[in-house]
């Protein structure tokens, strides 16, 4: 199978940032509550003027500066969100129109929630292997600020804004594979009705995560004939500090080897891969023959995970 290359990554956030003791002046909880059972110490919130769209629109100049292309090498554009600006057009369209990508024959949204952002790359993969092109824009870009319940403590204090965008091209140099799964379950993460707040069973989440992100890594690694110390970072969606210590011990792999940012950002859904990705570029932490494997989970219940090649 061909391979997938990252050319560039980028992200964008909110300027607003709302710390735990903040939201402890609208529930009832504490930074110490929050931290203890999540490790987040803050997250960003959309303002007027910031949403899904601009966030997406500054990520993906981002990357696309990082990949040194410009528009006219874009042929495919896949935004992953649940939390679009409009029911239509997509967040994908309003992209292709302000970025000015006259070559994009397919645009879209895919809405897989915080499996979102794999499940676009490896669609991207897919497509650039049915009907060429030179390069794939993928973007996670999520708005949750505007769908939470804030008088729900359970649920107000997980979530952030944000964006995180890459560009890709088909690539024989760099190995690239992806496997998923689906328990059906629509009840234990939901939004409501009219998305006037988020349902979650916070443990049957938990199970599901430390249970089926390790088999997803595991099977990965079996399929690209890769061993655990060939693996340089896990970069698993940035839901919970205990989920993601958990599946590293179910694994068996050293924690260092998993990136961790929702201590600033808290969960950022469809876009937590991608920030974080971008993130350990910004740091110098994916040279040239780093192999990385990201895994997302979320609603649905849905997994995925991606091995790339930098």
């Amino acid at each position: 199978m061909t391979g997938l290359q990252i050319l560039g990554l980028g992200h964008a956030l909110p300027k607003k940032a709302v710390t735990n003791d903040d939201l402890a002046n609208l529930v009832d909880t504490s930074d110490e509550w929050i931290k203890s059972r999540t490790g987040i110490r803050e997250r960003r919130f959309a303002s007027k003027g910031e949403t899904t769209t601009t966030l997406a629109v500054e990520a993906a100049k981002n990357a696309m500066r990082k990949a040194g292309v410009c528009a006219k090498d874009i042929s495919v554009c896949i935004a992953a969100t649940f939390t679009p600006d409009v029911q239509m057009p997509s967040v994908a369209c309003s992209v292709a129109q302000q970025l000015c990508l006259e070559n994009v024959s397919v645009a879209f949204d895919l809405n897989a929630a915080c499996t979102g952002f794999v499940h676009a790359v490896a669609s991207a993969h897919a497509i650039l292997s049915a009907q060429g092109g030179r390069c794939a824009l993928i973007i996670g870009s999520e708005t949750i600020s505007r769908v939470l319940d804030m008088t729900d403590r359970s649920t107000c204090v997980l979530f952030g804004d944000g964006a995180g965008a890459a560009v890709v091209a088909l690539s024989d140099a760099h190995p690239y594979c992806f496997c998923g799964s689906v328990t059906p379950d629509t009840q234990s993460l939901h939004c409501r009705e009219n998305n006037l707040g988020i349902e979650m069973d916070g443990a049957n989440v938990y199970r599901f995560a430390t249970l089926t992100v390790p088999e997803i890594l595991r099977r990965i690694m079996q399929k690209s004939e890769k061993s655990l110390d060939e693996i340089d970072y896990f970069v698993c969606h940035q839901a919970n500090s205990r989920i993601i210590e958990q599946i590293a011990r179910r694994l068996g792999a050293h924690s260092e080897k998993f990136y961790l940012n929702l201590q600033r950002y808290g969960n950022t859904s469809a876009a937590s891969i991608p920030i974080a990705l971008s993130e350990m570029s910004h740091h110098g932490l994916l040279p040239q023959g780093t192999t990385i494997i990201c895994a997302g989970f979320g609603a649905g219940l849905t997994c995925a995970g991606a091995l790339l090649t930098f």
